[in-house]
């Protein structure tokens, strides 16, 4: 087996190590335009020019768990598409989530050095709200039910999840919206969720409403945040992903008091994880054996 590594950012060398230590009978080299057809690639923000050079690959395996960048190009229409699957990416989130959410709910970035009272607050006046119930998206509603909130869920499709009330599709996200006070957002971004927080979805939440976004900045309509911070009825929001990354310099949220701005690190692809989680699932697929994480294009996941 031939297979081919991309990735524009960091070091080639430990991924092809790494990939080949796991694979030693596979021939494992970096794309490079002009390269001979492989069987497969793994990568990642791979340009057009791979696949237009690469017609015949088999399989495809993005290293990350959103597919949205990928699924913009023209891929090989034969061609298996397979996505990590948390690969130690969950308890990092689950990590960024509880940290903004009690940061928060606690207000320890508000004592802004004085030495003030802090009047306790009741958890249960801050219902914690789950968009996307995922791999992802459901080790973060375990870990919050952890520290005693009450935990809220919300899926495209019906989800069952010990401790936390679900709701699903078009329908069930009016309800949901209006039980949360904290919301996460945990979405695959595909057309139906592109713009889903927007004025009419956070301006559900109950006042005093706080947004975190792990996901994907397209999912943020960012004008209809700041409007509804400036308005009161939020309170603020963590915001790990944007529209344009590297956020600009000069966008409002850098310097807005109610918004936390992280550089897309809630997280991060581990190498060591990673490799063994695609390594396994391509011995599966030489054998003839089906591997989970496997994309629907039409879904977008």
């Amino acid at each position: 087996m031939r297979i081919l590594f991309y990735a524009p950012t960091g070091k080639p060398d430990p991924w092809l190590a790494g990939l080949r230590a796991q694979l030693p009978a596979a021939e494992i080299e970096a794309w490079q335009p002009g390269a001979p057809p492989a069987d497969a690639a793994v990568l990642w923000s791979p340009p057009q020019q791979l696949f237009d050079e690469q017609p015949q690959l088999k399989a495809v395996f993005n290293l990350g768990a959103g597919m949205d960048a990928l699924l913009k190009l023209q891929l090989p229409k034969d061609a298996l598409l397979v996505r990590l699957e948390d690969a130690g990416m969950a308890v990092q989130m689950a990590e960024y989530v509880c940290h903004y959410l009690v940061r928060h709910v606690r207000e320890f970035d508000q004592l802004e050095n004085r030495w003030v009272f802090r009047k306790p607050l009741d958890r249960a006046e801050f219902p914690v709200g789950v968009m996307g119930l995922g791999q992802l998206g459901s080790r973060v509603a375990q870990a919050v039910l952890q520290f005693d909130f009450p935990v809220v869920g919300w899926s495209r499709t019906p989800r069952d999840l010990p401790g936390v009330k679900t709701f699903a599709g078009e329908a069930g996200l009016p309800e949901f919206l209006s039980q949360t006070r904290v919301l996460v957002c945990l979405l695959p971004l595909t057309p139906d969720t592109r713009d889903i927080l927007n004025r009419d979805t956070l301006g559900r939440l109950k006042p005093g409403g706080y947004l975190i976004n792990v996901a994907r900045g397209a999912h943020l309509v960012e004008e209809d945040l700041l409007a509804l911070l400036d308005s009161g009825h939020m309170a603020g929001a963590a915001l790990d992903v944007f529209r344009t990354e590297p956020l600009p310099a000069g966008h409002p949220f850098w310097n807005h008091p109610k918004v936390t701005v992280t550089p897309h690190i809630s997280g991060r692809t581990l190498r060591e994880e990673s490799i063994r989680q695609i390594a396994g699932k391509i011995r599966a697929l030489e054998r003839g054996e089906p591997v989970a994480g496997v994309v629907e294009r039409e879904r977008g996941y």
